[in-house]
């Protein structure tokens, strides 16, 4: 009897999946990719090459070398308007942050009203900017404004005609719109760390205010670092709210660089020196964000090391 010999083993073709993956994922990344091309870099790319050319907005461009470069960068308006634009990023930035880490880590809470009062906060930054403008200015009015018709004289002050009341008003209104978008970036981050964590802080006697410090702070770390720098890059392109709300007064006490790129080039017509403020405002903005990723330290480290 002849023993049938066993069957032989198949050979499995190497799979490619992984290639197959790493296609797909390029065709996924392509779409935005292009969006950010064509919104993003060309329109960039185009700012920087006019910021090299002399033009009203309405006759021939004119290539003209660095004079643009050089008007706007002499212009007696820029140092003033660097100062007012880092002013209101640290202001706004030193408002916000705290309150935002206080009210996202209260929201993060176990609490029957977290929902709503998660969509109640969120409401202001659905509001238009100029809306929000055009309310604040009727109401510190002190002809008709809220002080008015409540019968408080405290309030009844020329609240957007004095440098330092204006600054103050602009930092009040913009971390009023702003703060519960970061509030809720906070709170999704204190609502990731472990329970353990605030189980074995309670075994060691620590309360609410060391485990705040000790524990809630030292994990959202790189979450702050990301809210600072949205915070800090979005203060350099206020303008809606600061052109409706007090125009750059009173004087120049409040003119930022994105107010007066838009003076340079839709009132005097001297759209190179704007495109060259646009390029700078770009350039701040990047060394800002990279350097807030340099202080929080490596992207890729665990924000739950140790958990």
């Amino acid at each position: 009897m002849t023993m049938l010999a066993p069957p032989a083993a198949r050979v499995q073709e190497p799979t490619r999946s992984g290639g197959g993956r790493g296609g797909s994922v390029v065709w996924m990344v392509l779409p935005a990719f292009g969006m950010f091309v064509f919104f993003g870099i060309i329109p960039l790319l185009g700012v920087l090459a006019l910021s090299f050319t002399t033009w009203n907005g309405y006759n021939e461009i004119v290539p003209s070398g660095l004079d643009s470069w050089r008007a706007a960068l002499t212009d007696p308006g820029l140092p003033n308007s660097l100062w007012v634009t880092f002013l209101i990023m640290a202001l706004s930035w030193l408002v916000q942050t705290p309150l935002s880490i206080l009210l996202g880590t209260f929201m993060a809470r176990q609490s029957r009203y977290r929902g709503f009062l998660a969509v109640f906060y969120f409401i202001p930054l659905l509001l238009s900017s100029a809306a929000i403008a055009i309310t604040y200015k009727a109401l510190l009015d002190p002809n008709f404004g809220l002080g008015a018709g409540l019968g408080i004289d405290a309030l009844n002050q020329d609240w957007l005609g004095q440098a330092n009341l204006a600054i103050g008003v602009l930092i009040f209104v913009v971390s009023w719109q702003y703060i519960p978008f970061h509030s809720l970036i906070y709170q999704g981050a204190v609502r990731q760390i472990p329970k353990s964590m605030y189980e074995a802080s309670q075994i060691d006697g620590a309360g609410r205010v060391r485990q705040f410090f000790s524990i809630t702070l030292p994990q959202i770390k790189f979450t702050i670092i990301t809210s600072s720098t949205l915070m800090v890059v979005g203060s350099l392109t206020f303008f809606d709210l600061i052109y409706v709300l007090t125009a750059g007064g009173p004087g120049d006490a409040t003119r930022a660089l994105a107010l007066q790129m838009y003076r340079l080039g839709f009132q005097a017509d001297l759209m190179g020196p704007a495109s060259a403020i646009a390029v700078i405002l770009v350039l701040v903005g990047l060394g800002l964000s990279l350097l807030l990723r340099r202080i929080g330290g490596r992207a890729d480290d665990s924000q739950m090391e140790g958990a």
